[in-house]
């Protein structure tokens, strides 16, 4: 499936006449068990596509939420074999759901490029995002991925200018991830005016459905998003409910959940609510 998979629920979406709601979780947060739950109750949550992290010591684009739930996945023993195995396992009573591999090259780097694209379209992974490698110096990695029919999904933010957008998306499939904030995950809010003509611009230039994300917290947020672009991403307000879960020691699966559903719901209806 691969490609195809996303391929296929975006041209439903846009059928439907709908975003997407994306939900961000990292792969063994609070723990591999648990995260195998999240995971699993994504789609019947309301996810229409799952990224997940793989977790890393030094997450440069990552704000704190996420930066921490990093920590708690490496710190019970996830590692980026064990994130492919939890995919592999999703597999198994999935089929449709696009999910999207979201991290950093190191790890990638160490398994080696034609292996890792190998192994993750094997465990059936859709896409990756690789947020810390350059247009300019992933050549190697775009092949990797093209021969096993996967994604590379490639990200624009506010400081892409018409020069630099031409270069952002070469060899961009999927989707294109526009950033709506300048800096980190979980720290600022967007804003759904200013993020839209940014949006149509990108849409324009990939032919590409376009997912925004960083700084979409809450459900009002989500749905004012989606009124704009293709899909809405949400990270740091999933791992947030994670920590809060465990602090409380409440069910952190229900918790995550409950939030996905709430955030998936305004995304289905904003479009049917008049702006």
């Amino acid at each position: 499936m691969t490609k195809a998979r996303i391929d296929a629920r975006f041209a439903a979406l846009k059928a439907e006449g709908r975003a997407a709601f994306v939900s961000y979780v990292m792969a063994g947060d609070p723990d591999p068990a648990t995260a195998a739950k999240i995971l699993k109750g994504l789609p019947a949550a309301g996810a229409d596509v799952i990224e997940v992290g793989f977790p890393f010591s030094d997450p440069m684009a990552e704000g704190p939420p996420i930066q921490r739930a990093a920590q708690r996945a490496l710190a019970k023993g996830m590692t980026l074999a064990g994130t492919l195995a939890a995919i592999a396992a999703f597999r198994e009573d999935d089929q449709d759901t696009p999910i999207i591999l979201m991290g950093y090259t190191n790890p990638l780097v160490t398994w080696g490029y034609e292996a890792f694209a190998r192994d993750a379209a094997a465990a059936g992974v859709d896409g990756l995002i690789v947020v810390d490698l350059p247009p300019e110096e992933a050549d190697e990695l775009a092949d990797a991925l093209d021969a096993n029919q996967l994604s590379l999904i490639r990200l624009a933010t506010p400081t892409t200018d018409d020069k630099r957008l031409p270069v952002v998306i070469r060899r961009t499939s999927g989707f294109v991830y526009y950033v709506s904030v300048a800096g980190v995950t979980g720290v600022k809010e967007a804003d759904a005016d200013a993020v839209a003509p940014h949006v149509a611009r990108v849409r324009k230039a990939s032919g590409l459905p376009v997912a925004v994300g960083f700084g979409i917290k809450t459900p009002e947020r989500a749905g004012a998003i989606a009124k704009v672009a293709d899909a809405v991403v949400v990270g740091s307000a999933l791992v947030d409910e994670v920590a809060e879960a465990v602090n409380l020691n409440e069910d952190v699966t229900g918790r995550v959940l409950s939030k996905v559903a709430s955030l998936a719901k305004a995304v289905r209806l904003a479009r049917r609510i008049p702006a």
